[in-house]
């Protein structure tokens, strides 16, 4: 697997390494809820869980995006980043020979030395390509909360809904990746109406003029 880095206030944060990619059994651990239900056995494999379920693989260039104040590249004047914490992955054979894949994503939020607190939104692509060519993708914007006071914050997505048809159930790609810009959620300023009275007194000075 290629691997990508990322300074970050003077340390280099081994993104792939910091994003592990875990079994299936660590939706239990850490989204909660239940994979309840008979495991449905694959028609061309004797164990119903021996299914192809490869590693969740990030591109070069898409395990994490950066805002800066000003040029990029300064870490002394980079707002924030946002990188994958946690990656898993889950494969369920379907009686037609496809398979149901669910993907969850961890997200950190790192405070730069030029930032502040607040909500950030990161775009994630879950997608499952063959061949390198996509077979289906989704895309979630993810919004990431950083307290005031704190310098980092965290946030997850999952994806239920991916499927991959039966002459591609061997060999296919898992794959997630952050692109486009981080963006700061402002909170919008509601302008207030004049009061009954101001809005008589101001339509009383507009007709004498």
């Amino acid at each position: 697997m290629r691997r990508a880095s990322i300074i970050f206030a003077g340390l280099v944060l081994a993104v792939p390494g910091a994003a592990r990619a875990e079994p299936g059994g660590f939706f239990k651990n850490m989204f909660g809820g239940s994979e309840g239900g008979a495991s449905v056995a694959a028609p061309r494999a004797q164990d119903p869980d021996d299914v192809y379920c490869p590693p969740v693989f990030v591109p070069d260039g898409g395990a994490a995006i950066q805002a800066f104040a000003g040029a990029a590249g300064d870490n002394r004047r980079l707002r924030h980043q946002i990188v994958f914490s946690r990656l898993s992955r889950e494969c369920k054979a379907r009686p037609d020979g496809s398979v149901a894949v669910r993907v969850g994503v961890e997200l950190r939020a790192l405070l730069g030395p030029a930032g502040t607190a607040g909500r950030f939104e990161a775009p994630v692509t879950i997608a499952v390509k063959y061949n390198e060519q996509p077979v289906m993708a989704r895309t979630h914007r993810v919004a990431v909360a950083m307290p005031a006071g704190a310098v980092q914050g965290e946030a997850t997505v999952i994806e239920n809904d991916l499927s991959v048809p039966a002459d591609k159930a061997m060999g296919y790609d898992i794959e997630v990746t952050l692109a486009g810009a981080a963006t700061r959620v402002k909170s919008a300023v509601r302008r207030r109406k004049p009061a009954p009275a101001a809005a008589a007194e101001q339509s009383e000075a507009a007709a004498e003029q």
